[in-house]
């Protein structure tokens, strides 16, 4: 048997997080995203049977920026990925990194009892 350290990903994830509603403009989240220092926004669920969703800066510079949409007229459920991928927070991260391999993924909400 071995006694390997089990890392979860809860041991590497990132401790700031910035939720929003989708009727959110692209431009307001992009001013919550440098003010929070967050490189994707979770987008909240709109009722318990809804799931979460996601906005990378990535999917902005792609889906706005380089389409010469207005940050300002585009509202964040239009490019949000829906629904979101999301982890357990104790899930081993050697799982959380092939999921994310598999499904080629760079970002993922950790959702606890969620």
């Amino acid at each position: 048997m071995s006694n390997q350290t089990i890392v979860r990903v809860r041991d590497v994830m990132a401790a700031t997080y910035v939720m929003v509603d989708g009727l959110m403009t692209v431009y307001e989240g992009i001013t919550l995203a440098k003010k929070y220092q967050v490189k994707a926004l979770v987008v909240k669920k709109r009722d318990d049977n809804d799931e979460y969703g996601i906005v990378l800066m990535n999917d902005i510079a792609k889906k706005v920026l380089a389409n010469n949409r207005a940050p300002q007229r585009t509202n964040i459920y239009e490019i949000m990925t829906k629904p979101a991928l999301c982890v357990d927070p104790d899930m081993n991260v050697k799982y959380c990194a092939r999921l994310f391999e598999r499904f080629g993924i760079s970002r993922a909400p950790v959702i606890e009892d969620g």
